[in-house]
């Protein structure tokens, strides 16, 4: 049974919801944040709302280059068709995403790491009608944290031995702290779980190596990927490309 404060609380939000005459009165709160993209989409995964640093992250000047607009249709392929295939996931129902790890690729063929999440949005009868959305750049680490030296201990070793099998237990004992302490310090200080440290490490390193004449079974193996489709798996689901497609876009990049 709801308690009198939760009833209250719930009546109140519903009549300011109903009260507000724009319920996309976000937008212009999330224009000011140069290292956050917003977006809001329709049922077919058409913008609808986009901040201003998700149009300079697509190349252009104006929202309208945007607007009713799919990613496919925005994004150079096949980055736009992986997220528009993301995003109709997200309207089938089938996950909403949070905190997903992703190696952006941007318009002058820069990298950045991203952190992104996506939410399907519901009518009043629970019918998926659209979805939002956030993509983070992945902050800067804070060296002020007191547990710094202890974290930044076993970021070495993963930076160091990303090619070997490296268990969260064996980081634990290196930083002098418990499973829960080094995640909770993790997230704080690098803004990434253990495993996303793992992941960005390794992805890091074989993208760089997809500039190089190694095959990719050699790189899946030098990045600690013992099976060439598991590493393909990953490589795709953090950049939204396949290794051999990355190989051929970054050849493109070097030849500019």
């Amino acid at each position: 049974m709801k308690s009198m404060h939760t009833a209250n609380h719930e009546t109140t939000r519903a009549a300011l919801g109903l009260a507000v005459a724009d319920p996309f009165f976000a937008e212009g709160l999330f224009d000011a944040l140069p290292d956050v993209v917003f977006f809001v989409k329709d049922g077919e995964g058409r913008y609808v709302v986009v901040n201003q640093t998700l149009v300079q992250r697509c190349g252009q000047r104006h929202k309208s280059a945007l607007i009713g607009r799919t990613p496919a249709e925005v994004f150079a392929h096949p980055f736009g068709q992986t997220y528009y295939a993301q995003d109709l996931l997200v309207l089938a129902g089938d996950n909403d995403i949070e905190d997903q790890l992703e190696l952006h690729l941007y318009p002058n063929r820069d990298p950045g790491w991203c952190l992104t999440r996506k939410a399907a949005l519901r009518d009043a009868q629970g019918r998926i009608v659209g979805l939002t959305g956030i993509s983070r750049d992945l902050a800067m680490a804070d060296k002020k944290n007191p547990a710094y030296r202890k974290v930044a201990a076993a970021v070495t070793v993963i930076h160091e031995q990303y090619g070997q099998p490296l268990q969260l237990a064996e980081l634990a004992r290196i930083a002098n702290m418990s499973i829960a302490q080094i995640e909770r310090y993790f997230l704080r200080i690098f803004h990434l779980t253990p495993r996303q440290m793992i992941i960005q490490t390794r992805v890091d390193a074989a993208s760089r190596m997809l500039n190089g004449d190694a095959s990719v079974a050699e790189i899946a193996q030098a990045c600690g990927y013992g099976d060439h489709s598991a590493f393909t798996r990953q490589f795709k689901a953090t950049t939204g490309l396949t290794p051999s497609q990355y190989r051929q876009i970054a050849a493109g990049r070097s030849g500019d």
